[in-house]
């Protein structure tokens, strides 16, 4: 029987059938960390879920969870696939001998696992302690916060109501989710005084009504900083993914007064990723959601600032100064900029498919709407890395996940990798040669027709779920006039301002432009809004770290 607990405690728990192993773990955690949390341990994975159903009811909080691969009855991982439905926030270790590794690995895939410890674990100090710190310091910036949870009313066909449940996920805001058919959802409406059409309702921890709110509005209200402390700064960027938030640590780290705004939420498209495998220092790989919060709490220890909700609309140069227009009218200005909006997702232009985006068809991995798709057929448009890390995703709850390829074959734009998981996977279906005509529905998404490219045959098939993965745009009209860009749209920079070496037309500096600089001295740009840029997370993150060294010498010869 597992130990009793104390339920005002944050509870750090271990399970392993084996009863000399099960003391051994407790032993090193109570010994560092038994002042502040209680360590309590099972002896197989039935009586664990037993304490957690306990604690859940007396409302205890469990930061981090341990279990062991190799035991009877339950194994490790489906432990940890039941107590995620308990503790879905609490972080999530596998113990495991060197021969389960390949088990472990494909445990990521399944339960999300934060973590595999390798057994032996000694000494504690050096391949225990540090591996429960990181985890303990990630659960208390997300789910270990006692705050109040926002409360959001909305119906499950709404677009609003999905960008909204989107922009919230995305910004690690906790929040619960109330349908407006339900008694609790109707309560709510009727306590706010709102009708049903007017949807979503939010209601923040402050108990302000927020009726079909703007991204900008929502955010100062969910704690979310919107305003820039200062009017000029060393250093602004703009565009919070992988590049952006990497130049902000970098940035910051260096002493450079940092402020970094984003348009919706920070992450960009990587922040929207189930899984991404192959970034230098994660073997097990890391979600993007993991990978965000981590950059984002590593910036702003170093003093970086970070807005969220700000649309830029314009860049002026005065005199030494860069100055960012803002949609509300406001500005902000600073002696170096760095644009790292990145892309946005290209739109599938095909009858119905606008008319249904947020009610059945969404573009990117939309996460929250994912859990709806139990034991349903999804259909996921593309054929790249990001098609097939969401169809493995949606594999692990859906009925069928059928990915629609306008190629001939995966191989060309999907990693080696992840083809191979694609194609091993027995709930995977890819149909090649294939795209889509049309979307229909009323109220959301109830069918699709699909046509063959090579024998011109159509037909029509069932569905309520899509997802498109059909490449990127950059978001730039807002430059244009302002520094020079490629046919496409993205920024160019460095060498590639001009085919003959020369600086560009209006240059007016007696240097020539660095790497990574744009046609206006002083403005970098970083990460896959750049033209000619890898488009990968890695150089992504090196470019912003780039820029910023250029941008240090840029400042010092100013």
């Amino acid at each position: 029987m597992p130990e009793a607990t104390d339920a005002a405690r944050t509870v750090m728990m271990t399970v392993d059938d084996d009863p000399a192993v099960s003391r051994a773990v407790a032993r090193d955690l109570r010994r560092r960390y038994g002042s502040d949390h209680r360590v309590v341990r099972a002896e197989s994975g039935a009586s664990a879920l037993e304490t957690l159903r306990e604690l859940k009811l007396r409302g205890a909080p469990v930061a981090v969870i341990l279990a062991d691969y190799r035991m009877p009855q339950m194994n490790g991982i489906e432990f940890l696939e039941e107590a995620l439905d308990l503790y879905p926030g609490a972080r999530r270790v596998l113990l495991t001998a060197y021969a389960d590794t390949d088990a472990a690995i494909d445990a990521i895939n399944v339960v999300d696992l934060d973590h595999y410890l390798l057994k032996p674990w000694e000494p504690p100090e050096e391949k225990l302690y540090p591996v429960v710190d990181d985890l303990l310091e990630s659960w208390r910036a997300t789910d270990g916060l006692a705050v109040d949870t926002t409360k959001v009313v909305g119906h499950r066909w709404s677009a609003r109501s999905s960008q909204i449940r989107e922009f919230l996920a995305r910004n690690q805001v906790p929040y619960r989710w109330y349908s407006s058919e339900e008694p609790e959802g109707m309560r709510l409406l009727a306590a706010a005084g709102l009708d049903p059409r007017h949807l979503p309702l939010v209601v923040p921890p402050d108990g302000t009504v927020l009726a079909e709110p703007e991204e900008r509005d929502l955010a100062a209200h969910v704690g979310l900083s919107t305003t820039p402390a200062a009017d000029f700064y060393d250093l602004v960027i703009v565009g919070g993914g992988p590049a952006g938030l990497g130049a902000a640590v970098y940035g910051a780290s260096e002493g450079l007064r940092t402020v970094l705004v984003e348009r919706e939420a920070t992450g960009g498209q990587a922040g929207q990723s189930s899984r991404i495998e192959n970034y230098l220092g994660f073997p097990d790989g890391v979600s993007g959601a993991q990978l965000t919060d981590r950059a984002r709490r590593q910036a702003t220890k170093f003093g970086a600032e970070l807005l969220t909700a700000c649309k830029v609309t314009g860049l002026e140069v005065n005199g030494a100064a860069r100055t960012l227009r803002f949609a509300d009218g406001s500005s902000i200005s600073a002696q170096a900029v760095i644009l790292a909006m990145g892309v946005s997702y290209r739109q599938l232009d095909v009858p119905g498919v606008a008319e249904l985006t947020g009610r059945g068809v969404y573009y990117g991995s939309a996460l929250t709407a994912a859990a709806a798709c139990q034991g349903q057929e999804v259909f996921i448009v593309g054929g790249a890395n990001s098609a097939g890390q969401a169809a493995m995703f949606l594999a692990r709850r859906a009925r069928k996940v059928t990915l629609l390829v306008r190629a001939s074959e995966l191989a060309a734009s999907m990693s080696f990798y992840l083809l191979q998981r694609v194609e091993d996977s027995p709930t995977i279906c890819v149909r090649t040669d294939t795209v889509v005509e049309a979307a229909h529905g009323r109220e959301h998404l109830e069918g699709l027709t699909l046509r063959n490219r090579v024998t011109g045959h159509s037909e029509a098939v069932d569905a309520q779920w899509m997802y498109v993965f059909i490449g990127a745009e950059p978001l730039t009209d807002w430059l244009d006039g302002t520094l020079l860009r490629d046919p496409r749209g993205f920024v160019l920079t460095g060498p590639d301002l001009s085919a003959d070496g020369r600086p560009p037309a209006g240059w007016v500096l007696d240097r020539s432009p660095y790497h990574l600089e744009t046609s206006v001295p002083g403005v970098f740009a970083a990460g896959d809004v750049r033209a000619e840029s890898a488009k990968r997370v890695a150089s992504a993150v090196g470019e912003g770290a780039m820029a910023v060294m250029l941008a240090h010498r840029y400042l010092e010869q100013s």
